[in-house]
């Protein structure tokens, strides 16, 4: 499947994304193995999360979706778990590979985690060796997927020392610790998004953070509650970056998470000159929201701070492209751990963005992007949502029609990302079979 996008700028709307993705999973997780019932609104119905769902599904926990966006979690305790019949197929989610990797080494029963061609060519030695630090035995194929899981319980604690930010690996720990017999530490080189920790606590499990070190007690067990799920700031950022583009749009955007773990990505487009405010601060449970007020602005480029990148992991292909429009040149650097995303992200918007006539040098941890104009071609996704959704909006205000190519993924993540920006003044169609 492909998109087409004719030169098109989006204009003037108040729009709504779909709930975050991040939360969507922990939600589910959590109120799987809660006492109680659980009722997670605003849940974001993209094929990463519907896979979570199934998983737990298989292992006998009762799930219900009275609306496309509703889920009701019948919990069945942190004990309650069944083994599944088969393979566990979390399609396209590292996400929900990693997490539910720690959460499946506490449980007395064997599980086989996979996914597709995408997920099963990812690196999780990150999680596999920590998680055998607690006791787990975890075999894999070279350090990928599948993941076999034979499980042990209690596990036990671990004070681990992360050499690489990640709020999946830190995550994974903080789930297989609900089963450890002790206390489970993880030492966090930089912040990095804390939904699980706020999660936790909200449910009823004590988390004691200080700083970067995050630490919990096991054989706590998580209470059914009521969760709400933001907006996802990483789909936002799609629309902010059409916004920001066009000559003449003024985009809000509403009830959208703005957790300070996650923010880099507008401290970052405002440091690039970005008109952006937050407007109707709040909060949606344990999670700050707000609406987002984007207008059509003038980008200059420079050095990104590296020390914004664990908290915008997920949006620099968006980040790429508002480089690749702005005036002078942008340089990124700290971003080795988009080399091992759905794609190789560095390559593939470098790959992208040189097929669109913009002079990007690529180096081992970022790239060098020269500002300039957008021309007509064609371009390869690799299979990764963000890196095609992120082209698709570079085609808006392209000298001519960019053909994305390979965009199925984008239902990961964005469902209804199309009609979205349709609705805002784009010009994109779906074609059936790629182009050769």
């Amino acid at each position: 499947m492909h998109y087409t996008v004719e030169p098109a700028p989006v204009g003037n709307a108040a729009v709504t994304v779909p709930g975050d993705k991040s939360i969507s999973h922990r939600a589910l997780m959590l109120g799987a193995i809660a006492d109680g019932e659980t009722q997670v609104g605003g849940f974001l119905a993209g094929e990463d999360c519907l896979a979570t769902l199934d998983a737990f599904r298989a292992m006998g926990v009762a799930i219900e979706r009275p609306e496309a966006t509703t889920v009701r979690i019948t919990g069945v305790g942190r004990s309650g778990l069944a083994a599944p019949e088969a393979e566990l197929d979390l399609g396209n989610s590292g996400t929900a590979m990693r997490l539910m990797a720690g959460l499946l080494s506490g449980q007395p029963f064997d599980s086989t985690l996979t996914g597709d061609a995408s997920l099963t060519g990812r690196p999780m030695q990150r999680i596999i060796t920590p998680l055998k630090q607690m006791g787990a035995r975890i075999d894999s194929r070279n350090g990928k997927p599948p993941l076999t899981i034979r499980g042990r319980c209690p596990l036990d604690p671990v004070h681990y020392d992360m050499p690489v930010a990640s709020a999946q690996v830190k995550s994974a720990l903080l789930l297989a610790g609900l089963y450890a017999g002790g206390e489970t530490t993880v030492v966090e080189p930089a912040v990095t998004r804390d939904h699980t920790e706020r999660m936790l606590g909200a449910m009823g499990v004590a988390v004691a953070r200080d700083g970067c070190r995050i630490s919990m007690t096991g054989g706590q067990s998580p209470g059914g509650r009521a969760l709400s799920v933001p907006a996802d700031l990483s789909s936002a950022t799609f629309v902010m970056l059409a916004a920001l583009l066009s000559p003449r749009a003024d985009v809000l955007i509403r009830n959208v998470g703005v957790n300070p773990t996650r923010t880099g990505v507008l401290e970052i487009l405002k440091d690039m000159g970005a008109d952006l405010t937050l407007e109707n601060e709040a909060r949606l449970g344990e999670e700050p929201v707000a609406d987002i007020r984007v207008r059509s602005s003038r980008l200059t480029g420079g050095a990104v701070d590296p020390g914004l990148v664990s908290l915008a992991i997920d949006e620099f292909p968006a980040l790429f492209v508002a480089a690749a429009a702005a005036e002078g040149e942008t340089v990124f650097s700290g971003l080795e751990e988009l080399r091992v995303k759905e794609s190789d992200r560095i390559a593939a918007m470098a790959g992208g963005l040189g097929s669109l006539g913009v002079e990007v040098r690529e180096l081992a941890d970022g790239a060098i992007v020269r500002g300039g104009r957008f021309r007509s071609g064609t371009v390869d996704s690799h299979g990764d949502h963000r890196v095609a959704m992120a082209l698709a909006v570079a085609g808006t205000i392209a000298d001519g029609p960019v053909i994305v190519r390979d965009v199925e993924a984008v239902d990961t993540s964005f469902p209804g990302f199309v009609p979205l920006l349709t609705d805002l003044g784009a010009a994109i169609t779906v074609g059936g079979e790629d182009l050769p």
